[in-house]
């Protein structure tokens, strides 16, 4: 079959270097050699000699979902090859952590990482469930993250002048060192007049960023998910 026969633009070109990159706007690719480590399941195509294996549902081999609080079962990819990972046609984008910084995210986000990072699990501070779930997953070390969420991410900038409000089914992530706190927009009154459907937003103060998606997440699709 003559390649001619596609688009240029849906072509896949040779990988020029190993790690992540963003192949269109819904699937990333990765060049493995060695190990990297991805959502269990969000394998769209492979090629090379890799290997799958399921990594263990304790603590170590999971993420904490917000709002449902429930595991993100996690795959470790091992060998020399290259493969794509896309959820449900989202959008994806990634996030590069240094060392010395810190990226705080919601599991459901999370689609594959370089194996150079670590992550811990921790409670989002003043949040509580109201807050995006009990739980964040807290990234550090070197390396690339890959994150989906549906449609383009807006990164909004945080500082101690101006912090931001977010809506606790739109947050994806945010800078590690932002201080969170729940805020209440809505007068008791129109709470009790039906209420606009925006009382309480999570609070970012700091300096830092923000990572919010455009459209908002209900926990009967979150538990989907």
């Amino acid at each position: 079959m003559k390649g001619d026969l596609f688009s240029s633009e849906h072509m896949v070109q040779p990988a020029t270097a190993p790690g992540m990159i963003v192949e269109n706007a819904k699937c990333i690719r990765y060049a493995v050699s060695g190990e990297m480590l991805a959502r269990q399941g969000a394998m769209v195509a492979y090629r090379g000699n890799l290997q799958f294996e399921r990594k263990g549902q304790g603590l170590g081999g999971m993420l904490k979902r917000a709002v449902t609080g429930e595991g993100l079962p996690l795959m470790s990819v091992r060998g020399q090859g290259e493969a794509w990972f896309a959820h449900e046609a989202q959008n994806v984008f990634v996030v590069e952590v240094d060392p010395g910084d810190q990226f705080t995210v919601n599991g459901r986000n999370v689609l594959c990482f370089d194996a150079s990072l670590s992550y811990r699990i921790e409670t989002v501070k003043g949040a509580g469930i109201a807050g995006g779930g009990l739980f964040n997953s807290v990234f550090s070390g070197h390396g690339r993250l890959g994150l989906v969420c549906e449609g383009n991410p807006l990164v909004i900038p945080v500082s101690p002048q101006y912090p931001v409000y977010v809506d606790t089914d739109a947050v994806v992530g945010w800078t590690a060192g932002l201080g969170t706190s729940l805020h209440r927009s809505q007068s008791l009154g129109s709470m009790l007049r039906g209420g606009s459907g925006e009382a309480v937003q999570l609070m970012l103060q700091g300096e830092g960023y923000v990572v919010v998606r455009p459209s908002e997440v209900t926990p009967q699709k979150a538990q989907q998910h």
